[in-house]
């Protein structure tokens, strides 16, 4: 009885062929996993998201003895305790009071709730924006791209500090109905930096679509009688999302610098609802008395914003394939 040889090479061919390829996420997130700055960032953001929603949420259902009140107190944003204001660190108060006696760590929290919600809202309705008009600009090219560009070096020109220092004050009262007015302060701020901060995708996008649109599945898509605006939606805005997505993450530390330039300059949301920005201005006055005061809302701010510049710069390496991983 014969035993039938076995091509092994032949099935080690096979099982090459027959191998599932890699997703192309899987693939981002093994080049990403190789830039240890980056990932290290997205541990400490994913802290500190996780601090200010859950934060306050454990606090809240913890007590303390409050002295002026004479009994325990659950924590909260506004609660007082005169007798022990500006006091160092202490069991009660992990980081100390301000000088009202409102706990500094339930109000780092909080402010970082508010802070974080404006820049991510921004940052997502400024991209969006951004990657629709530049993609249609790419598209349709003629009068339709020379409006949007324009517009868009129209919008880049305008000088973006005082121009938001005038709109803020103009509009920071303006109550919405709808919304309760520490909500309403904060959703005028986002309607200006969304409308002032859409330009980089856009011009981004549209360098995309500029390469994409004459070649061959954009031709087929044509062919096979699809709409300018489903091309547009299915094909050239998918494709131009690597560098806007590496620019929204570089986009929020700046947007976090912006919210909290016009809270420390008095033109962002107003006390007693917290932010990082107007905590760093109530500690102004109070600083050569204690540097300290100054310190927590700064520490957030600046290691925030150096957590999504080194998020980016990781993801702009992943998304690249042209940069040396």
């Amino acid at each position: 009885m014969s035993v039938a040889k076995i091509d092994t090479d032949a099935l080690q061919a096979e099982a090459l062929f027959s191998e599932k390829p890699e997703h192309i996420l899987v693939t981002y997130w093994n080049r990403l996993k190789r830039h240890r700055l980056a990932m290290a960032s997205l541990y400490l953001l994913g802290f500190i998201i996780l601090a200010v929603i859950i934060g306050p949420i454990i606090m809240g259902n913890m007590t303390y003895y409050n002295v002026q009140q004479g009994q325990e107190v659950p924590y909260a944003r506004d609660t007082q305790d005169l007798p022990n204001a500006n006091a160092g660190p202490s069991w009660e108060h992990p980081l100390g009071t301000d000088d009202l006696g409102r706990d500094t760590l339930i109000r780092l929290l909080i402010a970082g709730r508010l802070s974080l919600t404006i820049s991510f809202t921004v940052v997502f309705i400024a991209e969006t924006l951004g990657i629709f008009l530049g993609a249609v600009s790419g598209y349709f090219a003629g009068w339709v791209d020379s409006f949007i560009q324009r517009l868009a070096e129209f919008i880049i020109i305008l000088p973006t500090l005082p121009l938001l220092l005038t709109l803020a004050s103009l509009l920071r009262d303006r109550n919405i109905p709808w919304l309760p007015p520490e909500w309403s302060q904060a959703f005028i701020i986002i309607v200006i930096l969304s409308f002032l901060t859409w330009t980089t995708s856009c011009r981004l996008s549209r360098a995309m679509v500029l390469s994409l649109r004459n070649q061959e599945f954009a031709e087929a898509s044509r062919a096979l009688g699809m709409s300018d605006f489903a091309i547009i939606f299915r094909h050239m805005m998918p494709n131009a999302l690597p560098p806007v997505i590496v620019n929204a993450t570089l986009s929020l530390s700046g947007v976090i610098l912006l919210e909290s330039a016009l809270s420390f300059l008095g033109f962002g949301i107003n006390p007693p609802v917290a932010t990082w920005g107007n905590m760093l201005q109530d500690a102004q006055s109070k600083m050569h008395q204690d540097a300290t005061i100054a310190l927590y809302p700064g520490l957030f701010i600046f290691l925030t914003s150096l957590a999504f510049n080194y998020l980016g710069d990781g993801l702009r390496d992943a998304l690249d394939p042209r940069l040396k991983l």
